[in-house]
């Protein structure tokens, strides 16, 4: 692509995102949501992280599904929820799960050099 094509794009998507995003301020008050769709929006940012956090935790670097005990990112995270489920921290549960996650790499690394 030209230089030109890639800043055109860039400015295009700014134009789309500003656009999207100051719509629901500029007519927010004018336009009502239903209850119903309102109690279905409450869910949407937990739907959005899991589609975003499940492949990584599920999928390889090959592309294939590791649902076994050798995947240090699928335990770590079965190690995260429950610790959450325990403390009801959020932060210490992330603190928590990136412990487990870097101790289960390191002993990883080292059973393979040892």
């Amino acid at each position: 692509m030209a230089d030109w094509e890639i800043w055109l794009t860039i400015g295009v998507l700014c134009v789309a995102t500003a656009a999207t995003r100051s719509s629901f301020w500029l007519i927010g008050h004018r336009v009502t949501i239903p209850p119903r769709v309102q109690e279905m929006l409450r869910y949407a940012p937990a739907c959005a992280l899991a589609a975003i956090i499940g492949p990584d935790l599920l999928i390889d670097t090959q592309g294939q599904t590791q649902l076994t005990l050798a995947n240090p990112k699928l335990i770590a995270a079965l190690a995260a929820l429950a610790f959450y489920l325990w403390r009801r921290s959020m932060l210490m549960t992330i603190i928590f799960g990136m412990l487990v996650f870097t101790l289960l790499r390191v002993l990883h690394v080292f059973g393979q050099v040892g």
